[in-house]
């Protein structure tokens, strides 16, 4: 039996086993910002800077406004946003109105869009011009009493700003023409008014929510995590202690993570604002222009998922670059590849080590140390304040070192719950232990690592899928039978999504015709890129489709292509 937190002796001597969390709300390390260092480069999006003085009454105008959209303490309010410089201002302007921010994935086709809207009873919606058709094709169907519009041309230096219309059109076929009207706002004229006074809340940190972070689930649609302002404060005051070689003030951050997912949003802007660090924002990713941002900025810190790092050592322009800037990558939501970690590091002289963690965990639960012990394999050790544990599935207790069970974590960052889902919340507590659904073991030293992921659960380019949500959607095209998605190796998503498809006697449907039916419903992170048609697919006794089975079925294809 391993001794209780062995881990910590394995901490580097910087990092203490606790720390003090401030009982603050996320905004005000904005307002910290603004006031202390009102000139610091906040932002610098596409040739365009702006300092924290800027974002803060940026932040604080859009606050106004959405009092005067009779935005109250607790209303909700969405973004659906790429990374600009709005998301930015809208997550914290929404904070200082008293609101709970619900992050929206831009990918997300209109069903998706309803659902999340109708579940979180979101007040007001903060989305891009071209997302808005998508917005206005629902909008009835859903509590949205006003919706704010924006565009990326909004925060565009000139010329940029000038031509960026006719290139939007060009790369999408999209022409944006709203109408603005009473519910129908533009963001860009809503901060050219002046400030009026600010209706300002007490805010309780540890019971007052500033986030609904949606994930999906593997028994419904999905649902909304509640993260306190003290969950995600004291995921990132962790952050910061675990990079404690970072230097408040002096570091450039690379925002290359999308905001809307809550380990960008934590790692990433959180982070930032907390350090007074300059953000370089990316609205997507393309390695060349990743690879010239980082030596024209010079940047030290760039958090990003492992397809990132994959996708950067596999651009044939990369020894044209300067990198050395780079100190520290945390790589997060999907299992990094060593063969990666080695190459990426050797060419930066940087570190880039794995953290694990949940939505529900806010997201960092566990990690590499940076500058510490490594163990091939492990995803780490816990962060300070944070315990983790085997759960032993044949006990009910907690394992032994070496014994598989599944992975139980608790800590400051963890949810308070699942939004209106008191029963699923309860289902993944126990005690005051957090279960994870992952499956893993801890070594003798403390050292967790996975082997299973969530049942059935994909991970493909860091994105978290889950199948029954396709297959539902495939269930419901009039030729398909019997469906079921399995996630399969891909070299560069890490996994990527497989549909096995039994057709209906007498009908007939193409992987093509399935795949426009499937681009409908999903986002297209989510859509198949494999389809096979079966007579019928391994089931047990009582009829339950043996995933499990196809997923073997898979492996050994690939050993035999391999031979």
């Amino acid at each position: 039996m391993t001794k209780e937190k062995a881990w910590l002796s394995h901490y580097p001597n910087e990092i203490p086993s606790s720390i003090e969390y401030e009982e603050r709300s996320l905004q005000s390390y904005l307002k910290e910002a603004a006031e202390t260092e009102p000139d610091k480069q906040a932002l610098h999006f596409m040739g365009k800077n702006m300092t924290y003085k800027e974002v803060y009454e940026k932040a604080q105008r859009l606050a106004y406004q959405l009092q005067q959209l009779e935005v109250e303490k607790g209303d909700r309010v969405a973004i659906m946003l790429a990374n600009t410089p709005q998301s930015v201002i809208c997550y914290y302007g929404a904070l200082m109105a008293g609101a709970v921010v619900v992050q929206t994935n831009p990918l997300y086709v209109e069903r998706e869009i309803q659902h999340q809207m109708n579940d979180s009873g979101a007040k007001v919606m903060i989305c891009l011009d071209i997302l808005f058709p998508k917005v206005e094709k629902v909008r009835s169907e859903t509590f949205l009493e006003h919706v704010i519009v924006t565009s990326i041309k909004d925060y565009l230096p000139f010329p940029k700003n000038v031509i960026y219309p006719f290139i939007q059109k060009k790369n999408t076929g999209i022409k944006v023409n709203i109408i603005y009207n009473e519910n129908t706002h533009p963001l860009k004229e809503l901060l050219a008014n002046k400030k009026g006074e600010i209706w300002e809340y007490s805010i309780y940190p540890k019971k007052e929510l500033a986030l609904l972070q949606y994930t999906g689930g593997t028994t419904g649609p999905a649902k909304g995590v509640m993260l306190t302002h003290y969950n995600l404060v004291a995921n990132t005051l962790q952050c910061r202690t675990w990079m404690y070689k970072m230097k408040k003030g002096e570091e450039t951050v690379l925002a290359a993570l999308p905001f809307f997912h809550v380990y960008g949003m934590t790692v990433v802007m959180n982070l930032a604002v907390m350090y007074h660090s300059k953000m370089i924002i990316l609205p997507k990713f393309d390695p060349a222009q990743v690879l010239k941002t980082i030596q024209k900025h010079k940047v030290s810190l760039f958090p990003g998922a492992p397809t990132m790092y994959v996708g950067l050592i596999n651009e044939p322009s990369i020894q044209k670059y300067d990198l050395s800037s780079i100190e520290v990558c945390l790589s997060g939501s999907a299992p990094l590849p060593l063969e990666v970690q080695e190459r990426f590091e050797k060419l930066t002289n940087g570190k880039l080590v794995e953290g694990y963690g949940l939505t529900e965990t806010s997201p960092v639960a566990i990690s590499t140390p940076i500058w510490g012990k490594r163990k091939m394999g492990s995803i780490g050790v816990p962060w300070p304040d944070t315990e983790a544990a085997i759960l032993s599935a044949e006990t009910g207790e907690i394992a032994e070192a070496g014994e598989i069970g599944e992975i139980i974590v608790k800590g400051p960052q963890v949810m308070k719950g699942y939004w209106n889902r008191p029963e699923e919340t309860a289902a993944v507590f126990k005690d005051d232990w957090f279960l994870t659904g992952d499956m893993g073991y801890m070594d003798e030293d403390g050292y967790f690592y996975i082997v299973d992921r969530k049942k059935d659960m994909i991970i493909a380019g860091g994105f978290n899928i889950y199948p029954r949500e396709i297959e539902e959607v495939l269930y419901e095209h009039t030729a398909v039978q019997e469906a079921a998605v399995i996630g399969v190796p891909d070299p560069y998503r890490g996994e990527t999504v497989k549909a096995f498809i039994v057709l209906k006697e007498g009908k007939k449907v193409t992987a093509e015709k399935l795949e426009q039916h499937c681009r409908a419903y999903l986002a297209a992170f989510k859509v198949p890129h494999l389809y096979e048609f079966r007579k019928e697919l391994p089931k047990t006794m009582i009829g339950k489709i043996l995933k499990r089975t196809l997923v073997e079925e898979e492996k050994k294809s690939l050993k035999i292509k391999k031979q």
